[in-house]
């Protein structure tokens, strides 16, 4: 048996897109910059230090005196030597107003006079210990700085920025499509 039949061939719609891709450019050009370290001031004060040497005790005891103190020295030694010799001269003239309690005073006097006082020899150092006399002041430096700030000129430039925007068409590739088609149909 054949049975009318009705066939139904369906093709759906194809579709396309064609796509632009966007475009975007950024481009950061670099900002224009001047630096200006301007130098510090300085002043700077030096007291130079000072040294001072007094050699007048070891040049003394090497004998080499000025005149000044040679002078002072030989007045100083000759009244102590004309204090001594009163004295000397005042203890004989009472020894001989003494005669005749005894002794030999005239002897005794005559080699007190004629011998000097025994000489003394001792290690000695030429010139003595600490006799040059040292003193230092030392240099002073008083600096003073006063920093100077920057100068500092930023001129900032804007991003240059581009964009072109995208874009999408659409296409059709196929049309969509129904076939009807029968069968065994007797008219």
């Amino acid at each position: 048996m054949n049975l009318p039949q009705i066939r139904l061939e369906s093709n759906f719609i194809k579709m396309g897109l064609r796509i632009e891709k966007p475009v975007q450019e950024i481009e950061q050009p670099t900002a224009i910059q001047s630096i200006q370290q301007p130098k510090a001031i300085l002043e700077i004060e030096t007291i130079p230090g000072k040294l001072t040497i007094d050699q007048t005790k070891a040049r003394e005891d090497v004998d080499l005196k000025n005149v000044g103190r040679r002078i002072e020295e030989f007045a100083q030694n000759g009244y102590q030597d004309w204090l001594k010799g009163m004295e000397r001269r005042t203890a004989q003239g009472t020894e001989l107003m003494k005669i005749e309690n005894g002794g030999n005073p005239i002897a005794y006097q005559a080699k007190e006079n004629s011998e000097g006082p025994p000489k003394q020899f001792n290690i000695g150092w030429v010139p003595s210990h600490n006799s040059v006399k040292i003193q230092y002041e030392p240099a002073k430096v008083n600096i003073e700085a006063l920093p100077q700030k920057p100068k500092i000129d930023v001129e900032i430039r804007k991003p240059v920025h581009t964009y072109t925007p995208g874009k999408v068409s659409t296409e059709i590739l196929e049309k969509n499509s129904l076939n009807i088609d029968f069968i065994n149909l007797t008219i």
